[in-house]
């Protein structure tokens, strides 16, 4: 992978970036997708932000070396933090954390949202917590996808800006992933049910206190959701 040519994974997200954009990308490692964006001119400035010195001064290197330092901004700074005003950033991009991770930095940072319009979240994990963080912070899920890349599953939403309800079955899975049913969603969650009833068998040898009761309820609610899913 490199800033021409992306992983299947981040050029999913880059998909959803709108011709004309200012993007911030979070935690954007070697900033490849930033620079990607520019490369095929769907955009013409971006942010990379990254909160850890080493993929920051990986960043600032890749920028240079393409020429790119008047395009794309390099800033170490703490997730949304990255973005300052006069940026003009319309489109947030983070990719490859985990979900509550995600939602953290989201919340966490949401006074820099003001003029954001798009989010495009990729978590490697856990994706309920963006969709419940936006139930949450009045925005709707617009869209997702969902891919296998080197034997891992992933998952994409797009946020923007207003208010919608969603049912538990569809925080869990996804409101479009479940319209759609694909071969790879169908796997991902045949994998989950599967770890589901590993942990349910375990968790009825242990003690039952009441943080385990109800741990295992939720897996039992879970189960029931996603059983019938797969059985339709």
């Amino acid at each position: 992978m490199n800033t021409e040519r992306l992983s299947t994974r981040l050029a999913t997200v880059a998909s959803f970036v709108e011709t004309g954009a200012v993007v911030a990308d979070i935690g954007s490692d070697h900033a490849y997708l930033p620079c990607f964006l520019v490369h095929n001119g769907t955009v013409q400035k971006a942010v990379a932000g990254e909160v850890v010195k080493g993929p920051y001064e990986s960043a600032v290197r890749n920028v240079r070396r393409e020429g790119l330092s008047s395009a794309v901004t390099v800033r170490l700074a703490n997730g949304l933090f990255a973005i300052e005003e006069g940026d003009a950033v319309d489109t947030v991009t983070i990719a490859g954390m985990g979900g509550p991770l995600i939602a953290t930095i989201l919340e966490s940072g949401k006074n820099r949202l003001r003029g954001v319009k798009r989010i495009i979240a990729q978590p490697n994990i856990y994706a309920k917590a963006i969709r419940e963080w936006a139930v949450a912070n009045d925005w709707i899920i617009y869209n997702e996808a969902i891919l296998k890349e080197d034997g891992k599953i992933y998952e994409i939403i797009v946020l923007e800006r207003g208010t919608a309800t969603y049912d538990e079955l569809q925080l869990l899975v996804g409101p479009f992933l479940l319209q759609s049913k694909s071969a790879v969603f169908l796997e991902k969650w045949e994998r989950e049910l599967s770890e589901w009833q590993r942990v349910l068998s375990s968790l009825q040898q242990a003690e039952q206190t009441e943080a385990i009761q109800a741990r295992k309820q939720e897996l039992l609610t879970h189960i029931d959701f996603v059983g019938k899913v797969l059985a339709t």
